[in-house]
């Protein structure tokens, strides 16, 4: 029974945001009785919040390993030495055509919904024939966000005007690609269409999913000899909504499928939406054609919020939350975690949290404390910079990083330096080639291949992270530390990173 949790446990791991993992899931005991899930939490407050937020997922991640449909499992959630106490029961929602879960991309959006977790399952509402070990149909897709916790401003009112007028079959716009850094909404505006779609209730064949999922699952066709029915399946959509295609780049059997669903799809008046960490410009190793159907519509990048923009996020965060959020913590938060939106919810949560489990309301002391934590990307390092404290953690010179060589610790750190220069300068693709007398495309294979580790979660992932964090603390990020501490800690990525 212990393997089978761990099993559950290691699906979970992959669904949700690791913070989320560890606050919630990591502290639980468990035992399996037949389709019984029993989990015992270290306090009513845990089990609370698992009972009003936690049970789909947590049926989602047994299923597969209990072998049986996610509506068949009772989950009994309880405090550490109280009985266990099923939870609600499962409630599927109104009959809804075939849906199939297809892996999609985790970056939240400028969310004002209460707390879920990062990663469910994300079904789309088509009958593909789509295989995947841990993916079930589902009465319906359970979104988690919506137009209405959208928060609107001048950085994504354009995208959004476009993605509402999308929902309606008839409307101005049939494709829409949106472009930007990660954690600035993308994610958020394809399940508000998704959800939209799927409430006007008139049974459009709708799918969401992402590139990289799509290539898994067509590669699974081409194996069961069942392309042309893969392919047909995805012609008969009426709404796509297709994330991170920046990961086609060079997959060239790929871009030919996708590009013959999508000329399809528009010849009937199907819709189509897009999202990609770059620019349609900045992507290589593209078929021309396909750009083309990319930039057919509305092409519209998000920018980062402003300050005030932050505010207007976290007072709607809060509101969700049901706590006071005073004016003197909007305003530190807002201000030190500037434009990064999914780190200003994030911090949110982890104060609130604090909060809750020290019986105390919100101030600026603890918010402080929790800021410690997090990067602040309003006052983030210069190129040169980067150079420097990435030089340090991984024990090279800029001379080493600028050669020629494809060692795996030189490689590791040119792409740590194209992901922060993208993340925290205002430097083009081309700009931070040009720094090493590389392409802007080797630039762009970089920083996907290290955002690709790091979301896994994999051994080497997990390092780079750690990595990141800590160069990000060094660059000054975190104004709460000395200078002394921030030279200090560099070195310590270093020797697990080069030992991979």
């Amino acid at each position: 029974m212990q393997e089978q949790w761990q099993k559950i446990s290691e699906n979970l791991r992959g669904i949700l945001n690791p913070g989320i993992f560890k606050v919630w899931i990591h502290p639980l005991d468990a035992h399996i009785e037949g389709n019984s899930l029993c989990l015992a939490a270290p306090s009513e407050y845990v089990a609370r919040w698992l009972r009003d937020r936690m049970q789909e997922t947590l049926r989602s991640a047994a299923a597969p390993v209990l072998q049986v449909a996610p509506e068949c499992i009772d989950i009994r959630i309880s405090c550490q030495g109280a009985p266990s106490a099923p939870a609600a029961p499962f409630a599927p929602a109104a009959v809804a055509p075939p849906l199939v879960a297809p892996g999609a991309a985790s970056a939240h959006g400028m969310s004002a919904a209460p707390a879920r977790p990062a990663r469910p399952l994300q079904p789309s509402q088509c009958s593909l024939p789509l295989p995947a070990p841990t993916l079930r149909p589902r009465a319906r897709q359970r979104w988690r966000f919506s137009f209405d916790d959208l928060v609107v401003g001048p950085c994504n009112a354009m995208a959004v005007a476009a993605a509402k007028d999308i929902c309606h079959d008839g409307g101005c716009v049939e494709t829409l690609f949106v472009s930007s850094a990660s954690g600035l909404g993308k994610t958020h505006i394809m399940q508000s269409v998704g959800r939209a779609v799927q409430e006007q209730g008139n049974q459009a064949r709708l799918a969401y999913l992402s590139a990289e999922d799509l290539a898994s699952r067509y590669v699974s066709a081409l194996r069961s000899n069942d392309v042309e029915g893969f392919r047909a399946r995805l012609r008969d959509l009426d709404v796509l909504l297709l994330e991170d295609v920046h990961f086609l780049q060079g997959k060239e059997k790929m871009q030919d499928m996708v590009l013959t669903v999508i000329k399809s799809l528009q010849d009937r008046g199907g819709r189509a939406i897009f999202t990609s960490s770059f620019s349609p410009r900045e992507l290589e190793r593209l078929d021309s054609r396909l750009v083309s159907h990319f930039c057919s519509g509305i092409v519209s990048p998000l920018e980062r919020p402003d300050a005030e923009m932050c505010r207007h996020i976290l007072e709607r965060k809060a509101k969700s939350f049901q706590v006071l959020l005073p004016d003197e913590v909007c305003d530190l938060l807002a201000g030190r975690l500037q434009g990064d939106v999914r780190q200003l919810e994030s911090c949110l949560k982890s104060l609130v949290f604090k909060a809750r489990m020290l019986n105390c309301g919100l101030n600026p002391e603890l918010a402080l404390e929790v800021l410690q934590q997090y990067a602040t990307v309003d006052c983030g390092p210069d190129f040169a910079s980067i150079v420097r404290l990435v030089c340090e953690s991984y024990g090279l010179n800029e001379r080493q990083l600028a050669s020629r060589s494809h060692k795996q610790q030189y490689v590791l750190a040119r792409n740590t330096i194209y992901y922060l220069a993208r993340k925290h300068t205002d430097m083009s693709l081309k700009e931070i080639g040009e720094r090493f007398n590389r392409r802007h495309s080797t630039v762009i294979k970089g920083i996907t291949s290290l955002e690709r580790e790091i979301a896994n979660e994999s051994r080497v992932g997990r390092q780079i992270s750690r990595a990141v964090e800590l160069i990000e603390r060094n660059a000054g990020i975190r104004p709460e530390m000395s200078l002394a501490g921030r030279v200090h800690t560099a070195p310590h990525a270093a020797p697990g990173l080069l030992s991979l």
